[in-house]
């Protein structure tokens, strides 16, 4: 029997129209476009207001209703939903639920995962395993998240960094010699007290007090989350690239997660992958914690190329880590759409159009 391998066969995305810059931010916390883009290198993200959606199943559900239109499958051929996000709509039922009953996906079970930033890393590491078993044939594994959702916009270090998002990859069975080759994850159960959500679960639940002290926000050590991330993120990406003897003209692409721009640069030195070989989406999408990964595919996809060797890397709460080493199985650049590069290259739609052509 040959070896069957999980493949990626599709990308889909969706970030709201609603664009926060870093001009509206100062008006809102005492920051300036210059502080952020120093520290952060955030310049704008994209925020879901009340009036266009709510909550993270109705941006996944348009990413998913876009990557099933792209592909033109038969959506009863979809076998399982997994959805990364630590921004479920409620505690239950689960976001997959939502997403699947939107979009009428009648032979597909479905459920969420929370593994904070580095989330669709694992959950891209299981829908790889329900393939590759052989009892799965095709899978979509979403990641993404409603960060506006649980931002303290009076807190000015972490406020800047968090944007809306999500993406989607469809999953299927292969022979060929592409797909997700090997993941190296890892949780250490430490990152607790630098970084949390303190209240809203069991362990602290809602109350008037809760609200009051401002507990239902994410809280960041910024510095002490930035060392932990450079190193482990590194380790991970080095790991990988040994086990499969991969030098630095090998990778194609560093696909790291968009915490902070300072980060992604320090991974990519590490290793020695020149700058144009990193998936940096980071000044106008922000944080979207699950969304960044798939959210990076969604907008390199007409620049990708079967057989080009890429390394995932993601670090999160807990703390959340790993790298996963994938050979893309098809040519993005037959896809009609064009990339957000090209269209601000050449001037001829803004972003703001292009999003708004590309979320239809």
């Amino acid at each position: 029997m040959e070896k069957i391998n999980a493949v990626i066969t599709g990308v889909g995305g969706y970030v709201p129209n609603y664009i926060l810059d870093n001009e509206e931010m100062s008006t809102i916390v005492d920051t300036s476009d210059e502080w952020i883009m120093e520290r952060i290198g955030v310049k704008t993200r994209h925020i879901l207001k009340p009036e266009q959606g709510s909550g993270t199943s109705y941006m996944m559900t348009r990413a998913v209703k876009q990557l099933l239109e792209k592909t033109q499958v038969d959506p009863d051929s979809i076998e399982a939903v997994i959805v990364a996000t630590t921004t479920p709509d409620y505690h239950f039922p689960s976001t997959a639920s939502l997403v699947i009953g939107n979009l009428d996906l009648k032979n597909a079970f479905g459920f969420d995962m929370e593994a904070a930033c580095a989330g669709f890393l694992y959950a891209m590491e299981v829908g790889a395993g329900m393939i590759t078993s052989g009892r799965h044939k095709r899978i979509i594994v979403c990641g993404g998240d409603h960060m506006s959702s649980m931002t303290n916009y009076q807190d000015r270090n972490t406020c800047p960094i968090f944007g809306d998002g999500a993406a989607c990859v469809m999953m299927e069975g292969t022979t060929e010699e592409v797909g997700l080759i090997d993941s190296y994850l890892r949780v250490d159960g430490k990152g607790y007290d630098p970084l949390h959500m303190a209240a809203g679960g069991s362990a602290n639940m809602p109350s008037h007090e809760t609200v009051d002290q401002r507990l239902h926000f994410v809280y960041q050590e910024g510095r002490t989350v930035f060392k932990h991330a450079v190193t482990n993120m590194s380790n991970a990406v080095e790991t990988i690239a040994k086990r499969h003897n991969l030098t630095k003209d090998d990778i194609a692409w560093v696909v790291p997660h968009q915490a902070n721009v300072r980060i992604e640069s320090a991974v990519a030195r590490r290793i020695g992958v020149e700058e144009e070989h990193v998936m940096i989406n980071i000044d106008h999408m922000a944080n979207t914690s699950g969304g960044t990964l798939p959210l990076c595919l969604w907008e390199y996809e007409p620049q990708l190329k079967k057989g080009d060797k890429i390394i995932f890397t993601a670090f999160g709460a807990g703390f959340t880590w790993g790298a996963s080493y994938m050979i893309w199985g098809y040519d993005g650049a037959a896809e009609a759409a064009k990339s957000p590069a090209e269209f601000y290259k050449e001037g001829a739609i803004s972003r703001e159009e292009w999003y708004a052509k590309r979320n239809k």
